[in-house]
């Protein structure tokens, strides 16, 4: 299972990118100044939203590249991740981090960095 520390060790990994926190004072981290992850502790509303359903444990928000992208998660493996009304139309996904393996964190992370790098910079990240 993943850790606050993983998140921050992975995301550090990728190019460019620094830790910033969010008007909220929770952690996000940034390729360029654009937020691709971001502690996401669950609201009122999230909790009255989800019921039974909403995880007690820490939560990561992750860019996904579409909304498409977050369906296709969400379905494959719901233990993990989830969504509320709060992201409808907007290309993110809710991870349990305590449900997630630090290997699927790994790929999750770069390719949310990938989603909101510069082309450039995703390029030349490919190329190393």
């Amino acid at each position: 299972m993943a850790t606050w520390d993983d998140v921050d060790r992975l995301a550090r990994a990728l190019p460019e990118t620094t830790e910033r926190p969010t008007y909220e004072q929770a952690r996000s981290w940034r390729v360029r100044d654009k937020a691709f992850a971001w502690e996401r502790p669950l609201r009122g509303k999230d909790l009255a939203e989800l019921g039974e359903r909403a995880p007690t444990g820490p939560v990561l928000a992750v860019q996904v590249p579409d909304v498409g992208a977050r369906d296709a998660l969400i379905a494959d493996s719901p233990d993990v991740y989830f969504t509320t009304a709060h992201f409808d139309g907007y290309p993110a996904v809710l991870v349990r981090l305590d449900a997630i393996e630090v290997d699927e964190l790994a790929e999750l992370l770069d390719e949310a960095w990938e989603a909101r790098a510069p082309r450039r910079l995703v390029a030349e990240h490919r190329d190393r």
